[in-house]
């Protein structure tokens, strides 16, 4: 999960097609990333890949050796358990935030709205964007530009919808945000906060059980 971004530049592009690569082991650890093969493929530059490469660098996903390229890095458990559980963190800082703000009753009723969508859907594109929907709303309550910041920094783990490509993804999401939205109701930042850390953290267990099934894990 990531929070929402209004449009992608050429080098988000990049990354996630990167991303992809990687994910359907069509690049796997040590290989080099082929440069003009993603510039080509994506009818850009190499320039925005090369912005891609440093960003993903940054997230632990490829190392950049000067004059030889840039190399898949091995993927390691506690890395993508780290991540998962910041995201928690975060969305739990905005919830305790958005509350402190008096916000509850207002917020209550448009997260009732998102989460009835999230229920009455099993179509991944519309959960993903109703959920996507639900975690912008908090970060909006919580009206705090320096999380909005910190969240748009971090970029998803899984390229592609999550719902569809991660097993179990939805219902976790569905109890979370249930669980979410209750807090919320009684204006309870500290429950919301902790609902939020315990959803985040189940979602990271998935992704590290899907990224073991791959082989992505390093002996």
């Amino acid at each position: 999960m990531t929070a929402s971004i209004s449009r992608l530049s050429s080098g988000d592009h990049a990354a996630v097609y990167i991303k992809r690569l990687i994910f359907d082991q069509h690049l796997k650890a040590g290989d080099r990333v082929p440069q003009d093969d993603v510039a080509s493929a994506l009818g850009i530059s190499r320039i925005p890949v090369r912005e891609a490469l440093i960003a993903l660098e940054r997230e632990g996903w490829v190392t950049i050796e000067m004059h030889r390229g840039a190399f898949v890095n091995d993927f390691d458990e506690q890395a993508v358990r780290d991540h998962y559980t910041l995201f928690g963190l975060v969305y739990g800082f905005a919830a305790r935030r958005a509350l402190d703000r008096d916000t509850a009753r207002e917020l209550a009723s448009v997260l009732d709205e998102l989460l009835a969508r999230v229920k009455g859907s099993d179509d991944p594109a519309a959960i993903g964007s109703a959920t996507l929907a639900f975690h912008d709303a908090i970060i909006e309550a919580a009206r705090s530009p320096r999380i909005r910041t910190i969240l748009g920094a971090m970029s998803g783990l899984i390229p592609g919808n999550f719902f569809a490509a991660v097993p179990g993804a939805t219902a976790v999401e569905r109890d979370g945000l249930t669980a979410i939205t209750r807090a919320v109701k009684r204006g309870d930042g500290e429950a919301a906060a902790k609902e939020y850390e315990k959803m985040l953290k189940r979602h990271g267990d998935l992704v590290v059980d899907l990224f073991r099934s791959r082989g992505f894990f390093a002996a």
